[in-house]
């Protein structure tokens, strides 16, 4: 251990690349029960609540788990989650982890510390394959190979967990349930809250879809949406992503990206912005058709938004009465569903965008992860008292 940083220490490039070998320790007000140990990302920690990036879901939870633990008196130390020369030299009743550092903690910690795996993604074995198969297809396709950029490092975490929680559905389970571990679904909560979509134009907004994504353009099937939207000139397609350091993806994709008039690449947008509401207020649907997730963090902030979902079912998220979860992610079954959507009338594209975003709050916010989050410490610290 190489001793701890002060709270409130501001972020600098050299203060990010140290906070990787450190630990934060967090101390509760009453008497201390035990002690914890976070694996997570580190750097929220350190960044104001109100922070954009201190704010994103998955630093939010990083703040959320701690915090939990805090109010019920045990002392947390958390780490970063490429920190890969911590060793514990304290007794820890419980130890929570983001990626691959369970394997490596496991046997070090005892059998009488609870060992969780919180995770955020697909299996690695999965998500690779299915990764490699994206980039595979714009090769046979355009002729262009393009890097992955979404690869996970294999891990055995989920063999050394004694329980696990998910940001995912049932198709995100399955990809661990080999394993045998008990799996508790905890959603992702969205970064951003967006008033009740009712009063949207929807004649105007019907044939505008929006795709938000982050790095990873194959893996998250922007090719497929270009695809789609480059055979449907009456369909108008915003893309909210930074492509630009993705040059092999741009390169393949020139045509759909800067010269047809019914596609536009405004590149990052923060959600938090008012650009980003009036581009959801002028928009009916998000389309997202990933190879492998966790939960898709975007597309629950658009369901937030009251944008109807055009989504793979490998996006890991759980959908209404409405929307479409695809099932082939073809080409022509995107047409297919966008065209739909967009056909509906004004008053049944109001109440399914009411319905969607009516969802999105009771299953995907702050308040229902940290209800499923306590639920699961309570009934764990229960069966450790029996």
């Amino acid at each position: 251990m190489r001793g701890i940083i002060k709270y409130g220490t501001v972020i600098t490039k050299k203060v990010l690349f140290r906070l990787r070998g450190r630990v934060l320790t967090l101390y509760p007000k009453g008497s201390v029960r035990g002690r914890v140990l976070l694996s997570h990302d580190i750097t929220p920690f350190f960044r104001p609540a109100d922070d954009p990036l201190g704010s994103h879901g998955n630093y939010w939870t990083a703040r959320y788990i701690a915090q939990a633990f805090v109010e019920r008196n045990y002392i947390v130390d958390v780490i970063n989650w490429e920190n890969t020369t911590f060793t514990p030299r304290k007794k820890y009743a419980y130890f929570i982890d983001i990626h691959n550092n369970l394997e490596r903690l496991a046997p070090l910690l005892g059998s009488e510390c609870t060992k969780i795996l919180h995770i955020t993604a697909s299996h690695w074995l999965f998500q690779n394959t299915a990764e490699y198969l994206r980039c595979l297809d714009i090769k046979n396709k355009r002729g262009v190979v393009v890097q992955p950029r979404r690869l996970s490092a294999p891990s055995r975490a989920i063999e050394a967990a004694d329980y696990a929680t998910i940001f995912g559905n049932d198709v995100t389970i399955s990809t661990y349930a080999y394993a045998g571990k008990p799996i508790v679904k905890t959603p992702m909560p969205s970064t951003d809250a967006f008033p009740n979509p009712e009063t949207k134009d929807f004649e105007k907004a019907r044939k505008n879809f929006l795709w938000i994504g982050g790095t990873g353009a194959a893996h998250k099937g922007l090719d497929l949406v270009l695809e789609a939207f480059a055979d449907m000139s009456d369909m108008n397609l915003t893309i909210c992503s930074k492509v630009t350091g993705e040059d092999d993806f741009v390169r393949a994709y020139h045509h759909e990206l800067y010269e047809l008039p019914n596609i536009k690449l405004i590149g990052y947008v923060d959600t938090g912005s008012d650009t980003f509401k009036t581009l959801c207020s002028q928009s009916i649907g998000t389309v997202f058709t990933s190879c492998s997730e966790g939960q898709a963090g975007s597309v629950v902030l658009a369901m937030n938004a009251g944008l109807i979902p055009v989504i793979s079912r490998e996006s890991g998220v759980d959908l209404p009465s409405c929307g479409a979860i695809l099932k082939e992610n073809t080409v022509s079954e995107i047409k297919a569903e966008v065209q739909r959507v967009a056909a509906l009338t004004p008053d049944v594209l109001r109440s399914q965008a009411t319905i969607i975003w009516e969802y999105a709050r009771e299953h995907y916010s702050r308040a229902t992860f940290a209800r499923a989050y306590n639920t699961l410490i309570d009934s764990l610290e229960a069966r450790n008292k029996q």
